[in-house]
């Protein structure tokens, strides 16, 4: 039983019922024939003793029967008998030896022996002392021919009920798991060929299979963006850590053939040094955007000052207060992750920053605006060419890599963008090149829970 698919189960199970209902209705049927047997009985026994009682009558002191009196009718014998319980017409039943007592309107069943009877009696009054009794005596009929009748039906119809039963549940259930064997055979497919792009058609409804056909489709959505994410991250990490660990090694190889004073194998301590720095800084970035894309890094939603956060961000990020300006709307709230919108600040003011002029300055604006709540990073520098401006939010690229010294990996905007999807938000740019660039975060008013 356990080796059967849930088809073959589903149509036995099916089966069973649908043998045990069979049985129970033709014990119902048995049963019901028996009553309706004796009902029908008890009713033409009744139906001829009350048609012979009017024709009973007294004629100058002597009894007399009428034309319609039957002694005989449809199996029924009837008997007059006198109030003393003597025979005075009619004919008892051969077989029928019993001394019954008469009971006036009841119906009662008497045995003989193996055979079974029915009787009715009825006082016949014929004067304010005097009377007669009739009785009806009907032998309960035995219905073998019915029974044997069921019985060869059932013998009959229950085997071709069992087959049509078993092929007709075997269809429903065959029919009915249809949309899950197309399930599997496109998970199946799905599997075999790698490809977790591809989606299995939900069936039409809201019923169990299309539920399980979301369900698997939003597991290979799942899956499709963690190994994307993997692979992007394994891309990243080879490609950007090629470099340090390529000076890492140079400098090792030197050290070992070269050094000779305390003072070079120092300095050749800090090269590694500051390259193993740029590494740590850079595996923190990747994961960092890595579980942003995954959805894995919890993010800890609470009731955020803005108008605060920005000015604290501003104040002991260390940058020069005479190229810093801040304009802030107070009282400005929103759900948020105060950790996230942190980083997300700092790194569009280190950006500004580092891509201002000499002695430049940055205009950092938080306001509100119809539907939204507006934080703008505004610098004079160099400005980005108008076909480089999509690029920027692209991971490892930089506009200009000789302004970075060193210090960037081309990921802080690309951490503000996942930053800002993350609540909800979105981020643009306007960009004159020789002007200076202005980043803007639009931050839903009604807050991330109803986008997400």
């Amino acid at each position: 039983m356990k080796r059967l698919n849930v088809k073959v189960k589903i149509t036995i199970w099916y089966l069973l019922l649908m043998v045990l209902m069979a049985g129970l209705l033709l014990g119902f049927l048995l049963l019901i024939s028996g009553s309706v047997s004796t009902q029908t009985a008890m009713d033409q026994l009744s139906q001829t003793v009350r048609g012979n009682l009017n024709q009973i009558s007294m004629v100058d002191g002597s009894l007399q029967l009428g034309e319609d009196f039957h002694f005989y009718s449809d199996g029924v014998y009837s008997l007059v008998y006198s109030q003393s319980e003597a025979l005075l017409a009619g004919q008892v039943p051969v077989s029928f030896t019993a001394s019954e007592p008469f009971q006036n309107g009841l119906t009662r069943p008497v045995s003989v022996g193996s055979t079974r009877y029915y009787i009715l009696d009825f006082w016949v009054p014929l004067g304010w002392d005097s009377g007669v009794w009739l009785r009806g005596i009907l032998e309960a009929p035995e219905n073998p021919q019915l029974l044997t009748n069921l019985l060869h039906i059932a013998m009959v119809a229950l085997p071709l009920f069992i087959l049509l039963a078993g092929l007709g549940g075997y269809w429903i259930a065959r029919r009915a798991f249809r949309p899950l064997d197309q399930i599997t055979a496109t998970a199946a497919a799905i599997n075999e060929a790698s490809d977790l792009s591809a989606r299995v058609e939900v069936p039409p409804g809201s019923n169990e299979f299309s539920r399980l056909a979301r369900t698997f489709n939003q597991m290979f959505a799942h899956l499709e963006q963690s190994f994307e994410a993997e692979a992007q991250f394994t891309a990243d990490a080879s490609h950007e850590l090629r470099t340090p660990v390529s000076v890492i090694k140079s400098a090792c190889e030197y050290a070992e053939r070269y050094g000779e004073s305390p003072e070079e194998y120092r300095e050749t301590l800090e090269m590694i040094h500051r390259q193993a720095d740029k590494m740590s800084l850079l595996i923190g970035q990747l994961l960092s955007i890595t579980r942003l894309d995954q959805g894995t890094d919890a993010i800890h939603w609470e009731q955020v000052d803005l108008s605060a956060l920005v000015q604290t961000v501003c104040a002991e990020g260390g940058w020069s207060r005479d190229r810093l300006t801040l304009e802030v709307e107070e009282d400005l709230t929103a759900r948020a992750d105060p950790a996230l919108l942190t980083r997300l600040l700092q790194n569009l003011v280190e950006n500004a920053f580092k891509y201002g002029k000499p002695e430049g300055h940055v205009w950092v604006t938080l306001g509100r605006e119809p539907g939204e709540i507006r934080l703008e990073v505004k610098d004079d520098g160099i400005g980005i060419p108008p076909e480089q401006q999509e690029k920027v939010w692209k991971r490892f690229y930089q506009v200009d890599p000789s302004r970075s010294a060193g210090n960037g990996a081309g990921l802080g905007l690309a951490m503000v963008q996942k930053i800002s999807q993350a609540h909800g938000g979105s981020m643009t740019l306007e960009s004159i090149p020789g002007l200076g660039s202005t980043f803007t975060l639009h931050l839903p008013e009604e807050g991330p829970e109803k986008i997400f």
